[in-house]
């Protein structure tokens, strides 16, 4: 043994590959580990990036629609004043003729305020017909105006920015008796 070491010691070429063999094995390793490690990188940045762009959406849409529920609340109050207003428009006595004056002017004031948050009606009336923003009550023969024209409005619709949060109630136009 011995001299089998000592064979193994004097030859330089023996030595040269054992050096080369232990140097390759601990390259390709990390190499194959460096290239893992990228690839997940990537993939942590790409999902860092996406989950960014979420929550900017996110947070767009929460400043665009979060006051919905209140807003689609309180269009029923409008509803109310204008009914009110409906009602007491054809009395004669000069007092009520001004409290339907005053309530004209609340009612006014109160649309305003919800227009200036993004909420805007929906035309309906001598407007076709249109299932995104309508909701038909009934069909009645209508002399001069063509099929599927919206004559008559129960409730107005409304949209807050753009999306719809309540279909206007009407009634559409009919070609037959």
């Amino acid at each position: 043994m011995d001299q089998n070491e000592n064979m193994n010691k004097d030859n330089p070429e023996t030595e040269e590959k054992k050096a080369e063999a232990e140097t390759q094995t601990p390259k390709e390793e990390p190499k194959k580990e460096e290239v893992d490690f990228k690839a997940k990188y990537y993939y942590v940045a790409a999902e860092l990036d996406n989950y960014r762009k979420r929550m900017e959406r996110e947070k767009e849409n929460l400043l665009k629609y979060g006051n919905e529920r209140v807003l689609n609340d309180l269009l029923q109050v409008v509803d109310n004043f204008e009914r009110t207003v409906d009602m007491l428009k054809g009395d004669q006595d000069p007092k009520v003729k001004n409290i339907v004056t005053g309530l004209n002017m609340v009612t006014k004031q109160f649309i305003d305020t919800l227009t200036k948050h993004g909420l805007t009606p929906v035309d309906s009336v001598g407007k076709d017909f249109d299932p995104n923003f309508h909701e038909a009550m009934a069909q009645e023969y209508a002399e001069g105006k063509k099929p599927n024209e919206i004559i008559k409005e129960f409730q107005k619709g409304y949209t807050l920015n753009g999306r719809l949060i309540r279909a206007a109630k009407v009634v559409v136009a009919s070609d037959k008796q």
